[in-house]
Parts: C-alpha cells; sequence; structure tokens
C-alpha cells in the first residue's frame, strides 16, 4: 500500500447483499472502488452485531483493492491477531474502546496490519495527538457508530480540518465513516480527507445482477468533490 492523498472511495459492505458478498465486492471493485470498508460491530460498544473474522477471511479472496477493517469492539486488542490473520490490510480501533490505544496500536502495527485510530462525534480530534505518529489512517465519525444510513453530523466537518492540520506532512490518510454522499463529500474533501466510507450512497440502486448503479454512484461522489 504505496500513500497518496488521492480521494479514495471505500463502500461499507453492511450496505451490500449479505448472501452475496463475494460477487457485491467483485462487483463495486469493477465499478470504481477504491477500498472495501468491512465494519464490525460486537453490540457492546456499538448498539449492532456484525462481522467478526471468519466473514472478513471468508471475502478476503473477493477483495482486490484494500481490505480496511473497522474494529467497533471492546475491548479490541484480544482480536487483532485473529483479523490480521483473516487479511485485513488496515485495522481501525476506536480511541473510546479502552485505556491502552497506544498499546492497541502498537498490536496492529506488529500484527502486519497498517494502524488506524477512530474517533466519535463526542471525542475531541486533540485526543488524537499523542498517537498520530503511530497510526497510519485516521477516522472520523461523521454519524454515531452501530448503523448504517444515518445522517451526516456536519460539526464534524471542523474536527477534519482541525486534524488535517495536526497531521502536516506525515503520512496519515484521514477518512470520514458516515452519511457521506455527493452533498457532503466536497464538503470533507475540502477540509482534508481522502478517504470516504459510503455504504447506502454507493450501494442504492444496484445490485449483482445490475451493477452499473454502483458505477454511477461512485462517480457523482467524485464529481461533486
Amino acid at each position: 500500500m504505496s500513500f497518496d492523498r488521492s480521494v479514495k472511495i471505500a463502500p461499507s459492505i453492511l450496505s451490500a447483499d449479505f448472501a452475496n458478498f463475494g460477487r457485491e465486492i467483485e462487483a463495486v471493485e469493477a465499478e470504481g472502488a477504491d477500498w472495501i470498508h468491512v465494519d464490525v460491530m460486537d453490540g457492546h460498544f456499538v448498539p449492532n452485531l456484525t462481522f467478526g473474522p471468519p466473514l472478513v477471511k471468508a471475502i478476503r479472496k473477493h477483495v482486490k483493492t484494500v481490505m480496511d477493517v473497522h474494529l467497533m469492539i471492546a475491548p479490541v486488542d484480544p482480536y487483532i491477531d485473529a483479523f490480521a490473520d483473516a487479511g485485513a490490510d488496515i485495522l481501525t480501533a476506536h480511541l473510546e474502546a479502552g485505556p491502552h490505544t497506544h498499546r492497541t496500536l502498537q498490536a496492529i502495527r506488529g500484527a502486519g496490519c497498517k494502524a488506524g485510530l477512530a474517533l466519535n462525534p463526542g471525542t475531541p480530534v486533540e485526543a488524537a495527538a499523542p498517537l498520530l505518529d503511530l497510526c497510519d489512517l485516521v477516522c472520523v465519525m461523521t454519524v454515531n457508530p452501530g448503523f448504517g444510513g444515518q445522517s451526516f453530523i456536519e460539526t464534524q466537518v471542523d474536527q477534519v480540518r482541525r486534524l488535517r492540520a495536526m497531521i502536516g506532512d506525515r503520512p496519515i490518510h484521514i477518512e470520514i465513516d458516515g452519511g457521506v454522499d455527493p452533498k457532503t463529500a466536497p464538503l470533507v474533501a475540502k477540509a482534508g480527507a481522502d478517504v470516504l466510507v459510503a455504504g447506502s450512497a454507493v450501494f442504492r440502486g444496484g445490485s449483482v445482477a445490475n451493477p452499473a448503479p454502483y458505477g454511477d454512484n461512485i462517480r457523482a461522489i467524485r464529481s461533486a468533490i
């Protein structure tokens, strides 16, 4: 994974057809997705339950781009090796998920993955400052984590702007997760984000049998930026 600040679209498979993950991933990549985003939720740290390491391992062979695994779980550390072994390229843990985030980021890198740090809307980006040198990515949540299809929290745009200033010239991606669509994407891209997670905004209107809308939706986000 070479680093560049060009804007990348990372469709979240939380909005895909659960019975067809492999073909959905192949379809959305063929239609222009840059990364594939996998939302792991434990029903404890966030009020929803989704995927574990076996699912990540099963879909790995279908991902030709970057598998970006977002761990909305607590505790995180006991599961890092399992998700790394399942094939994650990036593992992102929440700053709020435990008291030893520095150690968590070290463990993610030690397992051979790029290390991401996610921040909930109620967490100021300044809390990430002591951890930035261990980060390959910082994910600013623009919804409260747990469910797809929520409305974008516009006050988070200023958080992105402040984070971009903090990062400076360090090779750290700024990812946005939540409510990204052609209306909100330009706001966060202008503020400094370069990875945009989009679920329903990408998968809306399409299917494995009719994937062309996926490409239309991705291009609509890009052209809005």
